[in-house]
């Protein structure tokens, strides 16, 4: 799973991004509205990596962000898929030094077409804490809109939703 956008790559995690991935969740103001606990070393950051396989069983997941100006890890965007919910999820995370310039904006819209055109999802969903003022709005960017009201680990949280309806062959129709 490799895709692409005008300024990034995205690909899959690997546990040679462990170093970046450990970095990333170190930061407080990254971690502020996500409920996630830092890594307590590289090798916790490794080990999660080494494990961390969703791609395989329900062909999404995180991905590595690429700066191709660069080559640089600036962060993480995708799909996830919660069987016990059977729903799909966009998320997103960066170092604050990408925030306010488009890359969670650009990746994201990037991973929901290939979501809805490529794996002919219908609906995905992108969930934020009230809080997290800068996550709605690019939610809000994506075309996504307000479905509900949730706990996200004890804080007052939302569920954006983007829906795509497939189109029926009329020759199919009876």
């Amino acid at each position: 799973m490799e895709l692409e956008t005008e300024r990034t790559y995205l690909r899959k995690l690997m546990v040679q991004d462990a170093e970046e991935f450990y970095r990333l969740n170190l930061d407080p103001e990254v971690l502020r509205f996500t409920g996630d606990k830092p890594f307590e070393t590289q090798k916790d950051a490794e080990t999660f990596l080494a494990s961390y396989n969703p791609y395989k069983e329900y062909g999404v997941g995180r991905l590595a962000v690429i700066e191709k100006s660069t080559d640089q890890f600036i962060g993480w965007c995708g799909l996830k898929f919660s069987p016990d919910v059977q729903e799909y999820d966009i998320g997103f995370r960066f170092y604050k030094s990408y925030w306010n310039k488009g890359f969670a904006t650009e990746t994201a819209k990037r991973c929901l077409d290939f979501g809805f055109d490529e794996l002919g999802l219908t609906q995905i969903v992108g969930k934020a804490m009230k809080e997290n003022g800068a996550s709605i709005k690019v939610l809000e960017k994506l075309g996504m809109v307000l479905k509900a009201d949730f706990d996200f680990d004890g804080q007052e949280g939302v569920i954006y939703q983007k829906t795509k309806f497939k189109l029926i062959d009329q020759t199919d129709v009876c």
